[in-house]
């Protein structure tokens, strides 16, 4: 299993440059960031500067999305770092969440993301695209790569997911939920007549070590917040009892709005309807060895790679757990079963 880790961009930057250069040494091969440039610093301009003090982890947005950033601009912004430092980047993706809903904004539809994962895969891997009646590419582009991860949680999107995306992100680790959705975007792979084997899958949730159970319910509960705004759209589309697993849409009923300038922080006060059952089954908290354990049981259901999201009080202790114990021992149990 692969492991990255999930930052916000919150002044200095200098900050997120540090925790992503510990990842890097603690063996995390990813520095995702979230993607909302109102809220939090703008990602891409710290991505360079991450790049330049680090040597192989790779950068990317968790996630962008197709309203607020130009496809083109996207792309160029790829294929720029790509150029600049080595193949070392990757792109999640979405319909659009905090950063155009701040703005009032809405998500794109799932047309327009399909046609972005396209226009964006193709210039940032320095390939020609048409895009608006016209045939585009970038003529200094050579050689670029680029990955492209939709993140998804209802039933169209895991649809698009499994036909287009490179690479699948579910925004929670509960396990049974997690092996739904992995069957759903390998069942509409192999429908759309692509190997269902060659999408990765990526995990993620807060990780927190520690041993205070309240505490870290408590640092973490934002989550379940967060993941309820996706939840409620889905419910609102489909109704509580359609064919997403009650699991994930039955602890929404006590949601009451939401505000977007709390969105990712611990101690946000618009996630109270968030039980704790929910965040024990969405995040992954506890000792070393209660984190290896829900990890197995994730890598057995084929995930790839585990983002622990580090929106807490305990960053670098948990990077360093994770470092010291947590990621040898599930490299260790992958060469044993090899």
């Amino acid at each position: 299993m692969d492991f990255g880790v999930v930052l916000q961009t919150n002044p200095p930057a200098s900050r997120t440059v540090h925790l992503a250069k510990l990842a890097e040494q603690y063996g995390f091969s990813t520095a995702w960031t979230f993607d909302s440039h109102l809220l939090w610093q703008e990602p891409y301009v710290i991505y360079s500067k991450i790049l330049s003090e680090t040597h192989r982890i790779k950068v990317g947005p968790f996630v962008t999305n197709p309203a607020t950033r130009d496809w083109t601009v996207t792309a160029s912004i790829f294929a720029t770092l790509n150029e600049m430092y080595g193949n070392r980047t990757i792109c999640g993706i979405g319909r659009g969440d905090s950063a155009v809903r701040v703005t009032n904004g809405k998500p794109v539809t799932m047309s327009e993301l399909r046609e972005s994962i396209h226009v964006i895969r193709e210039l940032a891997n320095s390939r020609s695209v048409e895009y608006k009646g016209s045939q585009l590419q970038f003529p200094w582009s050579k050689g670029s790569e680029l990955e492209m991860w939709v993140a998804a949680y209802g039933p169209m999107a895991l649809k698009l997911t499994g036909e287009v995306g490179d690479g699948f992100i579910l925004q929670l680790a509960d396990v049974d939920i997690a092996k739904w959705m992995i069957k759903t975007v390998r069942d509409a792979a192999e429908a759309a007549g692509r190997d269902p084997m060659s999408i990765k899958f990526c995990v993620a949730a807060p990780m927190y070590i520690g041993d205070d159970v309240e505490h870290m319910r408590d640092q973490c509960r934002w989550f379940g917040g967060m993941v309820g705004n996706h939840v409620a759209d889905i419910v609102a589309k489909y109704g509580m009892h359609g064919d997403v697993p009650e699991a994930l849409t039955d602890y929404i009923k006590g949601r009451e709005g939401y505000d977007y300038n709390e969105h990712g922080r611990a101690g946000n006060t618009h996630t109270s309807f968030v039980p704790d059952e929910i965040v024990d089954r969405f995040c992954i908290l506890g000792t070393a060895e209660e984190h290896i354990a829900k990890l197995e049981q994730l890598r057995e259901l084929g995930v790839d790679q585990f983002a622990g999201y580090l929106q807490h009080d305990n960053k670098e202790e948990t990077l360093r757990v994770y470092g010291e114990t947590v990621i040898p021992a599930l490299s260790e149990h992958v060469t044993a079963k090899a």
